[in-house]
């Protein structure tokens, strides 16, 4: 393995080891990640702009920073790719759209200026589907099976990570879209709690529904990116005032007296195949045995998730869009349009039930959190291994009104979008031909530190995260 390839390897608890102990340099680290953008992006096209002259020029200043003793913390001088949604001051930003060809912004997501805040190095904006709602051209490819859907639409980002082209990207999440990717290329992938993570500067598919939040490696390094990018910001009006903890903390106590349920009618249904549904057993009797109770609930309103959520989905994305689409309708690609013409006919009787029956989800949520006095909620993240990409193009005139060729496998991260609640999506394991299996914990509002918890302890007892894709290495 060359010194590049080793460096790439790393975490970023282990490059930022590395960093302070003289064992490496930012500008190493970063070399290190553009070369294996150039070597991996004419297969599986991960990013949408590469900036590297900038990238370089930021590595330089942490390991000027870094020698001079002043020191932002964990990220600083650390490579990490930005989701095409997120502005970028003086840096390419088009959301996957001829629509935005060329743009340019003038200021940068609250994200992105946390994360320089926080030292770390811009490596480049990873793609997106077309707004985070249509497809992706050129596609992205699965670094675990070429032929295969990398997951949507923090496409670019979950592709960059486990190709070893970023220590950690950024994604957003409104009905899975951290979390898919996580799931389908055995990555560590949070949304937080709604509003913990600032989405302004971050181009809206549905503002009430919208997360912003870090894929990675391994749970530590999801749980330091969080603490970076967290945060009250009074720029977001959905913004929410909470304390920012140390997500590391208490990250090794071990599972002993935590409650995690498991509601099997909705999230283990016949629809879930046997491989996913055997990996996340596996999981939840290692989490029993490692001191955890296991907690049978059952939960009705679950039902109601995927209805609301493409409803209130619809209508807040055509609101956003109805002036672009009447000005420059012919830019988008005739699906993106389509889905979001369809929001338009969405009468505002439907979208104000579909906000009170969110409500009436959340309540109920809250109330079996509370009556069983649960820490977590445990589920596959997705019902089924990464469908081929053949698959997912389903001719739209097949489709229901509202639907997406990807809701079969999203049925599970709905919920915690709906609800405001933290989710993680964390390894579970392989499907018999070599297909990443995540594991979803949902857990009480701003109660990330006991996801990182449990996922932690579960990942000190296998070594899932450490398995290479068949592509990131050629």
């Amino acid at each position: 393995m060359t010194e590049s390839r080793g460096l790439v390897d790393l975490s970023i608890s282990e490059a930022a080891s590395a960093l302070r102990r003289g064992g490496t340099t930012s500008v190493a680290l970063t070399e290190a990640a553009l070369a294996r953008i150039k070597e991996t992006e004419p297969t599986l096209q991960a990013y949408a702009t590469v900036p590297a002259d900038l990238a370089l020029a930021a590595a330089e200043s942490a390991d000027r920073e870094l020698a001079a003793g002043s020191d932002r913390g964990p990220l600083h001088g650390i490579p990490i790719g930005v989701k095409d949604n997120c502005y970028t001051r003086g840096i390419l930003t088009e959301v996957g759209s001829k629509v935005l060809e060329g743009f340019v912004p003038d200021y940068d997501a609250t994200v992105v200026h946390k994360l320089y805040a926080a030292g770390a190095v811009l490596l480049g904006k990873t793609r997106c589907h077309e707004f985070s709602c249509g497809g992706s051209q050129p596609p992205t490819r699965s670094p675990w099976d070429l032929t295969r859907f990398p997951g949507g639409s923090s496409i670019g980002s979950g592709v960059a990570t486990t190709a070893r082209s970023a220590f950690g990207t950024i994604g957003t999440d409104t009905g899975g879209s951290i979390r898919i990717p996580a799931s389908i290329n055995n990555l560590v992938g949070m949304k937080a709690t709604y509003g913990r993570v600032s989405a302004y500067g971050v181009v809206p598919l549905a503002w009430s529904l919208d997360h912003v939040g870090p894929l990675t490696r391994t749970v530590s390094d999801n749980a330091l990116m969080l603490g970076a990018i967290a945060g009250h910001d009074p720029k977001d009006a959905n913004s929410a005032r909470a304390d920012v903890p140390d997500f590391t903390a208490g990250m090794e106590e071990g599972l002993r007296g935590l409650r995690i349920g498991i509601e099997r009618g909705y999230f283990l249904y016949p629809g879930v195949v046997d491989s996913v549904r055997a990996a996340t057993e596996a999981v939840i009797t290692e989490l029993a045995d490692m001191g955890a109770d296991i907690i049978e609930v059952s939960l009705p309103e679950l039902e109601l998730t995927r209805e609301t959520l493409i409803t209130i989905r619809m209508a807040e994305s055509a609101s956003y869009h109805r002036r672009q689409i009447r000005e420059k309708g012919h830019l988008y690609s005739p699906g993106t349009r389509a889905t979001l013409q369809m929001g338009q006919v969405l009468l505002a009787t439907q979208y104000l039930a579909a906000l009170r029956a969110r409500e009436r989800f959340r309540s109920a949520m809250q109330a079996l959190f509370g009556r069983e006095n649960l820490d977590a909620l445990i589920s596959p993240t997705i019902p089924v291994p990464a469908p081929l990409l053949s698959d997912v193009r389903k001719p739209r005139e097949d489709m229901a009104d509202g639907e997406t060729p990807t809701d079969g496998f999203i049925h599970h991260v709905y919920p915690a979008n709906l609800s405001g609640q933290p989710a993680i999506s964390a390894p579970a394991g392989f499907t018999p031909d070599g297909l990443p299996i995540g594991y979803q914990l949902m857990g009480r509002p701003f109660d990330e530190a006991t996801l990182y918890r449990i996922a932690y302890a579960y990942e000190q007892a296998q070594d899932w995260h450490r398995r290479h894709s068949p592509h990131v290495y050629n």
